[in-house]
């Protein structure tokens, strides 16, 4: 039986099976902290949320120092093309997380999203918010 290949998981604290969306996680996870100053301390990755009676789990939630959600991330394999089931998926889990940045990534496109709050619309944006920034528009 061929062993698995693992990678430690920094916000789960534990090894995990390095699927290919697994790898794109752990990738952003570090671009998030080492690129936009997210700290690791307030990041979850395979968050639980409940909608209805249905329980899912949002692969990256970054949060403010008094733990409200800010960013919410939707990872998929490379080889996954990003369409509009993928923002659907994420934008359903905000109506519980109620972030106002979504974003969805598969490593090779990445997707960032802003919530408008005067009209509960999406609209695109071309670069994902710095930490600093992401807390100050909230």
């Amino acid at each position: 039986m061929k062993e698995r290949e693992q990678v430690f998981d920094p916000l789960r604290k534990r090894y995990v099976v390095l699927t290919p969306e697994e790898r794109v996680r752990q990738d952003f996870i570090r671009w998030l902290n080492n690129a936009r100053g997210y700290p690791l301390s307030l990041m979850a990755s395979e968050y639980s949320i409940q909608l209805g009676k249905k329980d899912y789990r949002c692969d990256i939630v970054c949060f403010s120092s008094n733990l409200q959600p800010l960013l919410a991330v939707e990872c998929k394999a490379p080889y996954v093309r990003l369409e509009h089931g993928a923002a659907e998926q994420i934008c359903r889990y905000n109506m519980v997380l109620k972030v106002r940045y979504l974003v969805v990534t598969n490593s090779i496109v990445t997707f960032a999203f802003e919530l408008e709050p005067e009209s509960g619309s999406y609209r695109y944006i071309s670069d994902i918010p710095s930490y600093a920034e992401c807390r100050v528009s909230k």
